[in-house]
């Protein structure tokens, strides 16, 4: 597994070790609980997955255009420098259904593997160097950056998680 995938796979699996149910279900008031963040990442790396899975199928090179200048703004802000904005609304197709803490967890580590399968076989077709996908908001990515996107979302979240765990302890 990529390097940046293997530390998020230790983050999430250092923050949910030993969370009682009562753990994975507490959040501030507005705020998603830990069960629900964790529910949140399983669906974009499963998301991310099943779009390159998906553009691999069709035995065509991703349909790639060049970014917009918010796109590479952001991609410059998140990717490059590391700064991962809070606020941002999620899409729709990623928002938290009510899956269990434990569910969650189960499919974000099934889908994160998933996600590094997507990747590694991307890369192998089309090359380290080239984008591979495009973000929603980033425009588009070479799987390295897919990989750091994904990292620096997950450590974003997992702090949160983190933070709201201590808080409420």
């Amino acid at each position: 597994m990529d390097a940046w995938l293997e530390r998020l796979r230790k983050e999430i699996q250092e923050t949910s070790n030993g969370l009682s149910e009562s753990d994975w279900s507490r959040a501030p008031q507005g705020r998603w609980s830990s069960a629900q963040i964790m529910e949140h990442l399983g669906r974009t790396y499963g998301t991310t997955a099943k779009m390159l899975e998906l553009s691999m199928g069709t035995g065509s090179p991703p349909q790639i255009r060049s970014p917009k200048i918010g796109e590479f703004l952001a991609k410059m802000l998140i990717v490059k420098l590391g700064v991962f904005p809070s606020g941002a609304k999620s899409p729709a197709v990623v928002i938290p259904k009510g899956d269990s803490g434990p569910v969650a967890l189960k499919r974000t580590l099934d889908n994160l593997d998933r996600m590094e399968a997507a990747f590694s076989a991307a890369e192998c077709r089309w090359g380290s160097v080239q984008p591979i996908a495009m973000h929603l908001r980033l425009g588009p990515l070479n799987a390295t950056q897919w990989r750091k996107f994904h990292y620096l979302h997950g450590h974003h979240h997992l702090s949160q998680m983190q933070s709201r765990l201590k808080q409420m302890a």
